[in-house]
C-alpha cells in the first residue's frame, strides 16, 4: 500500500494594511478583469451581429434592434402611454420629451409614438414660454416634433427660434460637399 504524497502547501501570502481580503481582489492578478459587460465589448458584439446579418444574406434584420435596446423601446412606449415612469411616479413634461426624442433616434416612426402617447395641452400665452423653450432647446437640442407632445405648438417654436434652427441644420445637410 503506498503511502498518500503529502501536497506542498502554498505560502501564505503576507497580509497587506487593507486587510487579508486586498490579495483576494488585486487587479493586478495575471486573470484580466471581465470585459464582458464593457462599452466596447458591447459596441462589438452589436456591430459584428449587423456584420453577419448584412454580408450573411439576412438585410432585413439588420435594421432589428438587439433585446436590450428592443426592451427599452417596449419600455418607453409603456411609459408613454401610462405616463408613469417604472410604473409609480407620474411623467414630467420633460420626462415626456426626452422618452420620445430617445424612440425617435431608436427609429420609431413618428405616428405609432401618438398612437400610444396622450398629447398635452398647454392653457399658458405663447409668450410667457418662448424664452424658456429658447432655453431648453439650446440645453437639450431636441427635434422639433417632439415638444408637440408636451402641447407647444408650432408658433412658439418660431419664436424661440427652433424651427429657423432646425431648418438651417437641415439646409445644410442637404448643401454639404460630397468628399
Amino acid at each position: 500500500m503506498a503511502a498518500p504524497k503529502a501536497r506542498a502547501k502554498p505560502a501564505k501570502a503576507a497580509r497587506t494594511p487593507a486587510g487579508p481580503t486586498a490579495a483576494t481582489h488585486d487587479s493586478s492578478r495575471s486573470r484580466p478583469p471581465n470585459r464582458r459587460g464593457s462599452p466596447e465589448a458591447i459596441e462589438k458584439r452589436r456591430v459584428a451581429r449587423v456584420f453577419n446579418d448584412i454580408l450573411g444574406g439576412r438585410g432585413a434584420a439588420a435594421n432589428k434592434l438587439d433585446g436590450r435596446t428592443e426592451k427599452r423601446r417596449q419600455r418607453l412606449l409603456k411609459e408613454l402611454e401610462a405616463g408613469k415612469a417604472r410604473g409609480s411616479r407620474e411623467l414630467k413634461p420633460l420626462d415626456v420629451l426626452q422618452r420620445v426624442q430617445e424612440l425617435m433616434d431608436l427609429g420609431e416612426p413618428l405616428s405609432s409614438i401618438r398612437k400610444v402617447t396622450k398629447v398635452r395641452k398647454n392653457t399658458l400665452p405663447a409668450e410667457a414660454i418662448v424664452e424658456v423653450v429658447e432655453r431648453l432647446h439650446r440645453a437639450y437640442s431636441f427635434r422639433p416634433e417632439v415638444y408637440r407632445f408636451v402641447g407647444i405648438g408650432e408658433e412658439v417654436l418660431r419664436e424661440a427660434g427652433v424651427l429657423a434652427q432646425a431648418a438651417s441644420a437641415a439646409r445644410r445637410a442637404r448643401t454639404k460637399p460630397k468628399p
